[in-house]
């Protein structure tokens, strides 16, 4: 399996990672969206500190995430109930 090393900046700080080279752009991606919305938290909010920004960057990202997982979740639920009163729909139109 092909792999390459990225170089990227994260608040000011060099990291160095090892990705498949169809994953390349997909770090590329998060790491300028992670920079725009520390900007962002820079210009909006009293925060200054590196830290303080990349921990509310997370926070938002990892809230996101968990709240699209829910939605899945649900929809998944919603399907499987879905499917499930089908069945019995069927099953009741063949017994009458």
């Amino acid at each position: 399996m092909e792999q390459t090393t990225i170089q990227f900046t994260i608040a000011d700080r060099a990291y160095r990672l090892v990705v498949k080279p169809e994953e390349r752009n997909t770090f590329e991606e998060a790491v300028r969206h992670i920079e725009f919305q520390m900007k962002r938290y820079a210009e909006n909010f009293a925060f200054q500190d590196k830290q303080d920004l990349l921990a509310m960057v997370a926070l938002q990202y990892v809230s996101e995430s968990l709240a699209l997982k829910k939605a899945e979740q649900q929809q998944q639920s919603e399907n499987f109930l879905t499917e499930k009163l089908l069945l019995i729909e069927k099953t009741l139109d063949e017994a009458l």
